[in-house]
């Protein structure tokens, strides 16, 4: 079935497992990081898993009180205010705060070199977030499955597999082009005990980005990047002179980390390329983007290559920092809405891939759903599709077909056949389970204090079209059901 997990062959050398070892499967693999040092006080962070996302998702919802995380370490305390700011434009004061929501939070200990990008938390956790939506909702199995990542320009706080480790059962390559960066990287990779989830690649400018022939990896389940922003170094300084230092920035990295040829419209370009190389031996390409222009310049890029399957989304961060996060995949699973449409502003209507969910038929609170539920479960139990199945523990069911069988067109052709008079008369028709899915949907019944709602998404398959003509038919049917009541 699509969606379904697959394997990731890696040199064992470099990770001190056996040959052909899944990375997402080690025993090893399912533990939580080192939490480093111990915070009288404060409640450790929970171990990662699904069970886990809800407090992850709650952090920094609000800007962090300094004052309250000054209780719990008194490093950053030094560093506060009378009034209990920290000023950021000592780069020590941003650092210690890292270091601390990294502690306090995540369970991490980090160590950095003062002349290397610091990585503001919130905004590399909101890209985490987003991947594990991406990533769960692009998938028929659970959420919470074994993934393994590749974190293209890791830099020295190797900050997203460390992220990602401490809340998923994940695994990740990691790679950079400078030994100063990988040195500290092999540091926080061994001081947060995960030496066998986190495999270190030094790679050179010219080398591809994503390094899976190199490095005897057969396929990845996603890639994430957070490129230079820069085409040079005057581009860079004078972006600075023009704009004050926000909350919770990073410290100023080498240029090495802030500035590459061509910038990171180049950059993610050289992704999208070898992506049309490699295509679907990775599930889900991402990048991190720092300009609205870039993600509208990328996204032009991809739809001229006919990629139809993509997501955006924007992410906040107090009141003056925006990032976007762009993600691409050759396969067949499609994201859910608020993944890929992560963009609220009609103005960015233009940009945004094919919705993926559809309004059925909206019940009011006085009438009784169970009659509603059996009529979609008889409804759609009718049709000859690939497969369907009604969970009633979560009021939704979830449907393939190879072709669109609710149609006058294929019953007429079915008739036809049937009549020895179709051009496949004679012939048997394959199982079911050999037919390629054009269309995988669920079917929810959402309840609401005011009323029920019936929605169709989109959940496997590349034809917008035959999505369009299940969500006709199926409302058409509803609505007569409902009049008929």
């Amino acid at each position: 079935m699509a969606g379904n997990k697959r394997k990731a062959s890696v040199d064992a050398a470099e990770m001190d497992i056996g040959p052909g070892t899944d990375l997402r499967t080690t025993p090893s693999a399912i533990g939580r990081p080192n939490p480093g040092r111990p915070n009288p006080g404060r409640p450790h962070p929970p171990p990662a898993g699904v069970t886990a996302d809800g407090y992850f998702r709650r952090l920094y919802e609000t800007e962090p009180d300094f004052k309250q995380l000054a209780k719990h370490d008194s490093r950053l305390a030094a560093l506060l205010h009378n009034d209990g700011q920290l000023d950021f434009s000592n780069p020590a004061a941003t650092m210690q705060l890292t270091k601390t929501l990294l502690e306090l939070d995540f369970g991490l200990t980090l160590e950095l070199p003062d002349d290397r990008l610091c990585p503001p938390v919130p905004n590399r956790h909101n890209y985490i977030l987003w991947l594990k939506d991406l990533m769960d909702t692009t998938s028929y199995e659970p959420p919470g499955r074994k993934l393994c990542g590749l974190d293209v320009g890791t830099g020295a706080s190797c900050i997203y597999p460390l992220l990602g480790a401490a809340q998923r059962p994940w695994n990740f390559v990691a790679t950079d082009i400078d030994t100063r960066n990988l040195s500290y990287a092999k540091t926080n990779i061994k001081l947060n005990g995960l030496e066998e989830r986190i495999r270190l690649l030094e790679r050179k400018p010219e080398d591809p980005l994503v390094p899976l022939d190199e490095a005897s990896i057969q396929c990845i389940d996603f890639v994430m990047m957070n490129p230079p922003f820069y085409t040079s170094e005057d581009d860079m300084l004078s972006s600075a002179q023009k704009k004050a230092r926000p909350p919770l920035s990073a410290c100023t990295g080498a240029p090495v980390e802030m500035v590459c040829e061509g910038g990171e419209v180049a950059h993610v370009g050289r992704l999208i390329g070898e992506s049309l190389v490699l295509r679907d031996r990775i599930q889900w390409y991402t990048s991190m983007l720092g300009k609205l222009t870039s993600l509208e310049a990328l996204i032009g890029q991809l739809r001229e290559k006919g990629i139809d399957n993509y997501a955006v989304t924007e992410f906040v961060q107090g009141s003056k920092t925006r990032r976007w996060a762009l993600g691409w995949s050759f396969g067949p699973m499609r994201p859910a809405e608020h993944v890929a449409r992560g963009m609220k502003a009609s103005i960015w209507r233009k940009i945004l891939p094919l919705p993926v969910t559809m309004q059925l038929l909206m019940i009011p609170a006085e009438k009784p759903i169970n009659p509603v539920i059996s009529r979609i479960r008889d409804i759609v139990g009718s049709l000859e599709l690939m497969s369907w199945t009604w969970h009633p523990e979560t009021s939704s069911g979830l449907g393939r077909t190879g072709e669109n069988v609710w149609s006058r067109a294929w019953r007429r052709r079915k008739l036809r056949e049937q009549d020895g008079e179709g051009p496949n008369r004679g012939c048997t028709t394959p199982a079911a389970e050999a037919e390629e899915c054009r269309l995988g949907f669920e079917i929810t019944v959402a309840v609401g204090k005011s009323e029920a709602a019936v929605s169709l998404r989109w959940r496997e398959g590349h034809d917008p079209l035959i999505f369009e003509s299940l969500g006709g038919f199926l409302q058409r049917k509803l609505k007569d059901f409902l009049s008929d009541e």
